[in-house]
């Protein structure tokens, strides 16, 4: 009897831990489809009003969101198969008031329905579903024949964009660790190098997944896209400057600015919308980035007189703009703005404005007396909002004293040819270089330091990469410089000759007595 039962209890004991490991399993599940849901509402009132809170990735990998890696997954996939739930709810017609409501669930619901792991499902808005399951199904063989292919994947694929691979970056923050430990620690579990332009950049192969990676949990690696990590780098500040961050959240390239400055000086982070100011703070405190003074409000209303930003001397300026260069990068492919005819390039009306502000935020830059240098960068690929912007502040830029310089002048891309000069701006292709970004560097410099202002922007990375040809308009200038020198000693000799005549004609009649 007792060896009998020794089994069975055994068996019991299976079975128990059996059913614990998926009630956890579904409660997980639970729990991952109201975060995800959450996420989701976010990003597409933020997509219809075309002011994101922050990107995708940004939003699940927050402090809040416990499940990230199953909430992330639910986010992305329920977005990529938006527009075939949400015909398929309709077809149905099962949604009531309550339940419309709660509309970014039911997505999310619908989509474990159809195409994830419906037999995870538990909760009072995944029973109502469940009980409608053969509506949904049937609604979904409908819409196959109206969009004539056979098959479930086939409906995808029509929906579908191909993900863009591109190398997994990380920024060193050396306010906590310095280059060498990073690339040492990640080196332990992945192919790493250093980037050959921007200081304290790492590279890591296509799909590499960092995002619990102790270094990123504790804020002393950010994962930083190289074209954006180039921002703060072209800005160059020094140890000790006063910066002003005039549109600073999330908050990647202020504490870049930061680490720059070895966290000296002082960074007046400024940011106008209320959630994006928490974002901005949780980046600061996890980067350890004391010298960061936060101020919710904005850029435009500051006044340049106040003698609280008299000793300013750096502006970076990353306004907002269409995105258009980072749509892979952000997933804003998966948008129901992007699928619905790529609003944010052909949204003349959208751009029109956005650039129109862009320009009143970067002549308001420019305006603060003490200022030396102002970047600015959009992570957009639209002349409208790139060279046309810096072309129609020019005018003013000189007045003021200031010249476009050259950020990383070993960079072979360069601004659009639609004024001269623009061979001092910087873009990166959306193709070749997996994100499209635009900078453009002012410098307040006489005509000596202009010249000597792109090396000194590199200071921190090899002098290998801090030569440079010499632009045709910086060859005109030191022609200028050449000629003028040339005249000034003539004019010398024209003014001393009479004089030297005078001299030797009175050493000639001393000799003869």
């Amino acid at each position: 009897m007792v060896r009998m039962k020794a089994p069975a209890t055994a068996a019991s004991a299976a079975d128990g831990s059996k059913n614990r490991r998926l009630s956890n399993a579904k409660r997980s599940s639970y729990f991952a489809r109201r975060e995800a849901a959450k996420v989701l509402r976010c990003v597409l009132q933020g997509d219809a009003r075309r002011r994101a809170v922050g990107t995708i990735k940004s939003l699940v990998y927050s402090p809040s969101v416990r499940n990230k890696k199953a909430t992330f997954a639910l986010v992305c996939q329920t977005l990529k198969h938006l527009s075939i739930i949400k015909d398929v709810l309709e077809a149905a017609s099962i949604l009531n008031s309550k339940w419309k409501r709660q509309g970014e669930l039911m997505y999310i619901i619908t989509y474990d329905i159809l195409f994830g792991q419906a037999e995870l499902l538990v909760g009072d808005a995944e029973k109502f579903l469940l009980l409608r399951k053969d509506a949904l199904q049937s609604a979904l063989a409908r819409l196959l024949v109206k969009k004539r292919v056979k098959s479930i994947k086939d409906l995808v694929a029509l929906y579908q964009i191909p993900d863009v691979l591109k190398p997994r970056y990380v920024r060193v923050n050396t306010l906590k660790l310095d280059v060498e430990s990073a690339l040492l620690e990640l080196g332990k579990q992945n192919e790493v190098h250093k980037d050959d332009m921007v200081p304290d950049l790492l590279i890591l192969p296509p799909g590499t997944d960092l995002h619990n990676h102790p270094l990123v949990l504790n804020g002393s690696v950010f994962m930083q896209g190289k074209a954006s990590s180039m921002v703060a780098a072209s800005l160059g500040p020094e140890p000790g400057w006063e910066v002003l961050d005039a549109c600073s959240a999330p908050g990647n390239k202020t504490v870049h600015l930061a680490a720059l400055m070895k966290g000296k000086g002082k960074i007046i982070a400024c940011e106008l919308n209320k959630e994006r100011v928490e974002r901005l703070e949780g980046t600061i405190k996890l980067a350890g980035a004391a010298n960061v003074e936060v101020l919710q409000g904005d850029f435009l209303n500051l006044n340049p007189k106040d003698p609280s930003y008299s000793k300013v001397r750096a502006i970076l300026l990353d306004p907002s703009c269409s995105g258009s260069g980072t749509v892979a990068e952000r997933l804003d492919h998966l948008l129901p703005s992007f699928s619905a005819g790529h609003a944010d390039t052909t949204d003349i009306d959208r751009l029109t404005k956005l650039a129109a502000f862009q320009k009143k935020a970067l002549q308001h830059a420019l305006y603060f007396p003490a200022v030396e240098r102002v970047v600015y960068s959009t992570c957009s690929i639209n002349q409208i909002e790139n060279e046309d912007v810096i072309k129609s502040v020019l005018p003013l830029a000189a007045s003021y004293g200031f010249q476009l310089a050259t950020p990383f002048p070993q960079w072979p891309r360069r601004g659009l040819p639609v004024f001269e000069g623009s061979e001092h701006l910087l873009r990166t292709d959306p193709v070749k270089d997996k994100e499209g970004f635009f900078i453009a560097l002012f410098v307040k410099k006489n005509v000596i330091n202009y010249l000597e202002e792109p090396t000194r922007t590199l200071r921190n990375t090899s002098e290998t990469f801090c030569t440079k040809k010499l632009t045709k308009r910086e060859k005109h200038l030191k022609k200028n410089k050449f000629v003028m020198s040339r005249l000034f000693t003539r004019m010398s000799k024209m003014l001393l000759q009479p004089q030297l005549s005078t001299h030797k004609r009175t050493a000639e009649r001393d000799n003869r007595h």
